[in-house]
């Protein structure tokens, strides 16, 4: 079992070992024994750059492309080897795939006639699930009227229409402008959550992730870097490939100088005993977030160094600043402050001022 994951005989979705290769022996190695498990109504993500494995594992876990090795349950039945059409899923794909020669009622309808219901049951059904994602009254509409954000519903509404045990979520935001992906990305999260759907969605937008996710899967060549929830993978990631992808950091290189201590450049910086214990003893890379550097720290406290601004950001609640430490030649730090305590701080390239690298928030990596 991999870092971060339930138990597989508490998860009503579990993959054990799943591989895959493309081209044959030689050829491209996609998926490399991938485990994990997804809870009852839970919504786990799996993020990663391209080529990582994430859209294969969710087109192996609906079916539309077969495992070399390993098994798929859910729902206590094995998937294993079942055509797409006899697993219980719902699946919104990037491009929605609606038919533009149908409405947008015969769009939600289409999963529904096999499954015995009349006509009468059917239409009250799409009715339904119109009026949950905020268009009833858009029944005889053709996808080409409505806009990027409604086509998206309308997929969402057609896969949730068959009442899956599971819903499967391909990039389902990724072309859409940032605001109405933020929108929408909520509105998902909260319907997700009132029907208590299992889910799985692929993303590479680490903020999406962060917000809509109860677990998040970072996928990494194939494997499983770590899996956790938010929280946990942003604070204590499990390797530099996870600090790196999720979020902005301050990456030192450096070299351990003492049981609890490292030297970068021409400073020793003092770590958590509990974070040094488990570093190795040759060079190594320290690694603290923006909001964790201590901007004018008192007198003697640990990791202090003089810096001056040389660039800011402004990102609307806070600052971004970029700073030029002393004795740490040709590295740039990050630090954040709050918009309403810029003022507070000199402006870029004027004098310089203490800040602080808190021992409790260096991540120390090999």
């Amino acid at each position: 079992m991999q870092a971060g994951e339930s138990a597989p005989g508490r998860a009503f979705l579990a993959v054990e070992q799943v591989s895959k290769r493309f081209g044959g022996a030689g050829g491209f190695q996609a998926l490399d024994g991938v485990s994990l498990s997804v809870a009852q109504g839970e919504l786990l993500c799996l993020l990663g750059p391209s080529g990582c494995g994430k859209t294969t594992l969710l087109r192996i876990i609906a079916g539309l492309e077969r495992e070399d090795a390993g098994r798929i349950h859910a729902g206590g039945r094995e998937l294993t080897g079942l055509p797409p059409q006899s697993r219980d899923y719902g699946i919104l794909f990037q491009s929605y795939a609606l038919f533009p020669n149908l409405t947008v009622s015969q769009n939600v309808a289409y999963g529904l006639p096999g499954r015995g219901m009349g006509r009468v049951h059917r239409d009250a059904r799409v009715r339904e699930m119109l009026a949950l994602v905020g268009l009833d009254g858009s029944e005889r509409k053709f996808p080409g009227q409505l806009s990027g954000g409604q086509q998206q519903r309308v997929a969402l509404a057609r896969a949730l229409a068959p009442a899956p045990s599971l819903l499967l979520l391909d990039e389902p935001m990724s072309a859409l402008d940032a605001r109405v992906r933020e929108h929408l990305r909520l509105e998902l999260r909260q319907l997700q959550r009132r029907l208590n759907v299992t889910t799985v969605m692929v993303t590479h937008d680490q903020d999406e992730a962060m917000a809509m996710a109860d677990r998040i899967a970072v996928m990494d060549g194939g494997r499983i870097a770590q899996a956790g929830t938010p929280g946990e993978i942003y604070e204590r990631p499990a390797s530099a490939f996870v600090a790196e992808f999720i979020g902005q950091a301050n990456w030192l290189a450096g070299r351990r100088s003492g049981r609890d201590t490292f030297r970068v450049g021409e400073v020793e910086l003092a770590v958590s005993p509990a974070c040094a214990g488990a570093a190795p003893e040759h060079a190594t890379r320290l690694c603290c977030r923006p909001e964790a550097v201590r901007l004018q720290p008192a007198e003697g406290e640990p990791n202090r160094l003089l810096a001056r601004i040389v660039d800011e950001t402004y990102l609307g609640s806070r600052y971004r600043l970029m700073l030029a430490a002393d004795r740490l030649p040709g590295i740039t730090l990050f630090a954040d402050v709050l918009r309403e305590q810029r003022h507070l701080l000199p402006a870029p390239g004027s004098h310089k001022f203490w800040v602080a690298l808190p021992s409790q928030a260096l991540q120390v990596f090999a």
